[in-house]
Order: C-alpha cells, then structure tokens, then sequence
C-alpha cells in the first residue's frame, strides 16, 4: 500500500487529490464502495442507515459516525458512475445551492492491485483539510476492509 498527497494552487477553491495503491482487484474495490452492507463495515456508517442506488441521478444516504461516537447523516446523489473504473458523488451541504462533489476514479494494475485516486474541491482551506482527513480515514478503513482486517 501507498499513499500520495498532491498540494494544489486555491486558483479555483481549494482542492485535493490522495492516491493510494490497494491489494485488490478493482471489481472488488468497486463492490466495496457501492454496496451498503459493505461501505457501512469500512465507511464509519451507522449500520443499516446506507442506502444506494448506483445509477446517475440515483440517490446516496448514511449516517455516519465519527471515531469519538458523533453522529451525522450525509445526502447526495450519483453525478456520474463508469462501473469498476469512477464515480462522481454529489454531497449536500447545508448552505450551498450545489452539491460538493467527489470524484472516485480506479485503476486496475495488473489481476490484484487497484489505484483508487479521490479528488475533492472545497470551498475553504478549513473545509479542505477536514474533508482531506475524513477521506483518508476512508481510504484507511477500505485498505484494512479489502485486506481481511476492517477498518483501517
């Protein structure tokens, strides 16, 4: 596993990009991040709470609770979804007429290893660094997820 971190210019907000290079095939990776019984073992979700419809336009719940036990739902919808290969999340954020989106892109390298690349544009450097920590925190739980041990 590796992870890299690519620091960008706040020309247009402030956006973030981590990589990591994950011991599975990207079929696999894709079943892990789209089906709800298995994002609530790795995503910090409230089991029973994620609801998925995998499909532009579809829509995408769960609450999520935070290592310190917090909890706090999240609502969006698919913009874009390439099956095994990328996915385009919109999150509503209370305030904000549009969806903040996340992008989710895999590359399969080789029969068992996967780069999953998420990138995220934030409206401040506040919220980047915090979005920046909670995805890894995701990128962890799906690492120990896929490698048999959950989260992280």
């Amino acid at each position: 596993m590796s992870t890299d971190q690519t620091p960008t210019a706040p020309e247009n907000g402030f956006p973030y990009t981590l990589t990591r290079t994950l011991d599975a095939p990207a079929a696999q990776v894709w079943q892990a991040w789209t089906t709800p019984d298995q994002y609530a073992q790795w995503a910090y979700a409230v089991p029973g709470t994620v609801e998925m419809d995998v499909r532009p336009g579809g829509a995408r719940k769960a609450t999520m609770r935070t290592p310190e036990g917090a909890e706090f739902p999240l609502t969006g919808s698919y913009i874009e979804v390439a099956e095994h290969r990328a996915l385009t999340i919109g999150r509503d954020v209370p305030g904000r007429p549009d969806p903040a989106t996340t992008t989710v892109e895999l590359t399969e390298q080789g029969p068992r290893n996967t780069v999953i690349t998420l990138h995220q544009t934030c409206d401040t450097a506040e919220e980047r660094d915090g979005a920046e920590q909670g995805s890894t925190m995701l990128l962890d739980g799906l690492t120990g997820f896929l490698g048999g041990g959950g989260r992280g």
